[in-house]
């Protein structure tokens, strides 16, 4: 049984952005993407944390892509929900997502003051509204994640034994995933939500759906359940040859004009498009105005995709490593290669070098004036904090500078705010999804933003801020001093503790040996366990522990085992029967303890490593120790040492006199390709994720129009849980070797089927039943129900029925006449479902040879007719026809 709930990005959601489902298959809970909303909006959307409670159970982990609304919360999760289940996604997706998940939470910390702990009652109200994780824990999460390749089948061991995960390329991101889960069970799901079928100039579309080679991905046809996303089925979008067009447009007037532009974007797998359409158009124009690019982790990025070029397709791949514009390659060439660090890896089109990168507004403005025309591209898209906001301050006053939007935002940001404006600006056939390119509008009026920054302490605040560190690295100081002086004192008292130790031992026999002589001799002898400690510390014991002084224990007892005199007086906790009870003692011996190795010299591990620091100190020549010394003084340069801030907010009025613009690049399928594709795709059941409630229905409403498609279709709501199928019980058997040997396989798709009949076994030597051959033994009403006829002859035989030939498999007539063509035999289909093979195919053919004709007839799902004479024709089309099927002989 299937139980599929939506955590996050429901049909019909306020904020369907971030995207998180449950999907249990029998008793695996497997999550299905775990994206995070944006923190910090303008007009704050309640997020459903469904995904604490039941993290802890989860049981296996998917991302398909690597930005914030499929794999932002991973990184909290797993530190703080214990969402430790094993995950598995791409190796693009992992990089990107690890480097999109620092860039939002080193931006939000930045500006914010967020708590590192959070409160361990998952029904009591956080301190902080947001649940942002920190940097080593973002690396410590993404660290774990197991990375797979495309067409790369992972059979899953544990509690997820039997299920096979495989990745397919989705488009959209680069390294964006389909995920098709098979379950012995449940059959086969395939998860598929933001695919984009188009070829992009760094990546290729989805390998779901391919004109060029035959339409649907043979491997992901007609799954099971198909799960997809239906945002975009209401969307028409325009060409992306206007598209292009539009954008470079705007770009090359505003800079020849003056004025500056401000894209908003992030640093994930999206920027690396727009960079290189960007770059192209600047090579091709010969322009000279900077493009700037604002991010912590742009540089990161771009250097791990020169890096992965098999995973990057589209007109980049075909870039030869090296080569420049001219498609030269000389020594001069190379050797500015190796002295350059950002051009030392990937192919020469994703150098870009007319980008420049910045960490803050700031280094901007110390580099270029306000006043110098510049291309500026800012994170975050959805200009929520971080340099695009701040920016935003600046750019949206200025008249005749260019705010270009490629994406509509997350509900309640102001991305979405000033798309909404720029959409309502349009005229009804302009409009974003209506499959034209919108005007650019001039903005007007004012708008309050709450702008937060962070500013160094000062007065008393400093002052107590101090103290407070001051305190703080004298106590650490104190501690870390007292763990130094206890670690020498443990090493410079080691042989004393050792023999302090082995004394203790022997003290104790002689307390109990004294009180016994004490017994015997009424109190006249003087102890001497301080004596005998004096003695044994005066001797040499440079090989063993202190050995017992023969002399001085025969004063105290003599060594007979047997004990006599007052000493069997000594009370015991056993009850005795005699008034004399005699009693024995093991002999006093103290177990003598090694020291010292096996040549006589003592062990000293710490001397060991302090040596091994010194051998390495001393192999290292003067050129090493100056590159090592000049490197820490180049890294204590570099390190920036932030002065002691605080988090403010302030309220301020941005009068609006800038132009805006939307042009949509965000590289998804529009309702035209989800309409073509979910039908062609024919899954048997299908569950819709991701989509207002308009989309979902006009998606609905499409498929039920088309006969063969399933009417099956869900759409669950927010927190809605849906079962699909019955709950199944599997059980694990055993065939036997001989069993094995006589079974005739036969493969359909990923598996080969047999007919087998026999007899369970249980065997006290295995704990799982074996399946062995049914003997003649075995009674025959033991497996087989049989009837006997009311008059039967005196000595026949029962009558039994015998198992008959199955075929697996479904008859396409267009697969028959391409593979009849092939051989030879012409086929022509007339009507529905019916494909006439043979003479009778032929138009021009005389009507002798008719009865070398063949009809083939689809009457119902699973049935199928062939009509004709026998003739040659007709068993040819008869072992076509069980060839595109795979028989399991009886």
């Amino acid at each position: 049984m299937i139980t599929f709930r939506s955590l996050a990005g429901a049909v019909g959601a306020d904020s369907p952005a971030p995207l998180a489902y449950l999907l249990q298959v029998d008793d695996v809970r497997v999550l299905l993407d775990c994206g995070s909303p944006d923190w910090s909006p303008e007009q704050p959307i309640p997020f459903s944390a469904a995904l604490r409670e039941c993290a802890p159970t989860i049981d296996l982990v998917l991302l398909s892509h690597g930005d914030l609304a499929h794999a932002g919360l991973y990184a909290y999760a797993y530190a703080r929900w214990g969402l430790k289940a094993p995950a598995y996604t791409t190796i693009p997706v992992q990089a990107m997502a690890r480097i999109a998940t620092l860039e939002d939470i080193e931006g939000t910390r930045d500006e914010q003051d967020v708590p590192d702990e959070e409160s361990p009652d998952p029904h009591a109200s956080p301190p902080s509204p947001k649940y942002i994780a920190t940097v080593n824990q973002v690396h410590e999460a993404y660290d774990a994640v197991n990375t797979l390749r495309y067409s790369q089948p992972t059979h899953l061991q544990g509690k997820c034994q039997g299920i096979t995960i495989t990745p397919f390329s989705a488009g959209h991101t680069l390294g964006g995933t389909i995920w098709k889960i098979r379950s012995p069970s449940a059959g086969t799901i395939v998860y598929a939500v933001n695919m984009n079928h188009m070829r992009e100039r760094h990546l290729d579309g989805t390998v779901l759906f391919r004109p060029s080679a035959g339409g649907i991905f043979e491997p992901l046809a007609r799954p099971d359940l198909f799960i997809t996303d239906a945002d975009r089925a209401n969307v028409i979008t325009s060409r992306r040859k206007d598209r292009d067009a539009a954008m470079i447009d705007t770009i090359g007037a505003t800079l020849t004009s003056r004025c500056s532009l401000l894209l908003p974007c992030d640093a994930g797998p999206r920027l690396l498009e727009l960079l290189v359409l960007l770059d192209q158009h600047w090579k091709f124009a010969d322009l000279r105005y900077p493009i700037c690019l604002l991010s912590r982790n742009g540089r990161e990025m771009l250097t791990f995709v020169r890096s992965m070029m098999e995973w990057v397709g589209g007109t980049v791949s075909k870039e030869d490593v090296g080569v420049d514009g001219s498609g030269k390659t000389g020594p001069k060439r190379r050797r500015a290669d190796d002295e350059a660090d950002d051009e030392a890896l990937g192919a020469f089109a994703l150098r870009f070098k007319y980008l420049e990168f910045f960490l803050n507004p700031q280094a901007l403005v110390q580099k270029y004036s306000s006043k110098e025309p510049k291309l500026i591209l800012a994170v975050p898209a959805s200009l929520s904090h971080g340099p695009s906001r701040s920016l935003f301050a600046d750019f949206a006053a200025v008249p005749d500078n260019v705010i270009l939007l490629t994406n509509r935002g997350e509900e309640g940001t102001l991305a979405r705010i000033l798309f909404d404006r720029w959409n309502s600006s349009q005229r009804g056939d302009d409009t974003w999804d209506k499959g034209k390119i919108g005007s650019n509008v001039m903005m007007d009026g004012s708008i309050h933003l709450r702008m937060n920054s962070r500013v160094p302490l000062q007065g008393a605040e400093l002052e107590s801020y101090l103290a407070k560190e001051r305190a703080t690295k004298e106590k650490e100081a104190a501690q870390q001093a007292a763990i130094v002086r206890n670690q020498r004192m443990l090493e410079a008292d080691e042989d004393e503790s050792d023999e302090e130790s082995d004394s203790d031992e022997e003290d104790e026999v002689e307390r109990a040996l004294n009180e016994d002589q004490m017994d015997t001799t009424d109190g006249d002898s003087v102890p001497t366990s301080g004596r005998r400690r004096k003695a044994d510390k005066t001797e040499d014991n440079a090989d063993w522990a202190l050995d017992m002084d023969d002399g001085l224990t025969k004063t105290l007892l003599s060594f007979d085992i047997y004990l006599k005199g007052n000493v069997s007086k000594a009370t015991s906790f056993f009850k005795s029967t005699g008034s004399h009870v005699q009693r024995f003692r093991m002999f006093p011996y103290v177990d003598k303890k090694r020291k010292v190795d096996e040549y006589g010299e003592t062990v000293d591990i710490g001397m060991w490593l302090r040596r091994g620091k010194v051998f390495e100190q001393e192999a290292e020549s003067d050129e090493v120790k100056e590159a090592k010394r000049k490197q820490a003084e180049e890294d204590a340069k570099t390190e920036v040492q932030e002065p002691p801030s605080k988090c403010v907010s302030s309220e301020i009025e941005i009068q609006l006199a800038c132009r805006l613009l939307f042009i949509d690049l965000e590289g998804l399928n529009d309702g035209r390709a989800v309409k073509t594709i979910v039908p062609q795709v024919n899954p048997r059941k299908m569950i819709l994720v991701h989509a207002s409630m308009d989309a979902a229905r006009a998606l609905i409403e499409s498929c039920g129009q088309i006969r063969a498609m399933t009417k099956d279709i869900y759409a669950p709501g927010a927190g809605e849980s849906i079962q699909i199928g019955q709950q199944t019980n599997s059980f694990s058997i055993s065939l036997s070797d001989e069993l094995l040997s006589t079974l005739k396989m036969s493969r359909f798709e990923d598996n080969e089927v047999g007919y087998v009949t026999g007899r369970v076994v249980n065997h006290f030597s295995s704990t799982i039943p074996i399946l062995e051959p049914s003997g003649v033994s075995v009674p025959a009403d033991a497996h087989v129900r049989t009837v006997a006829p009311r008059s039967r002859i005196l000595g026949s035989r029962l009558a039994r029925p015998l198992p008959r030939s199955t075929m697996i498999g479904e008859l396409k007539l267009t697969a028959l006449k391409a593979r009849l063509a092939s051989i030879g035999i012409p086929a022509e289909l007339i009507g529905e479902g019916v494909l006439v093979c043979g003479a009778g195919a032929r138009r021009d053919q005389p009507t002798d040879n008719i009865e070398e004709t063949v009809a083939v007839r689809k009457t119902g799902r699973g049935k199928v007719e062939l009509e004709g004479n026998v003739s040659s024709v007709y068993y040819t089309v008869r072992k076509e026809i069980y060839g595109l099927h795979a028989l399991v002989a009886a």
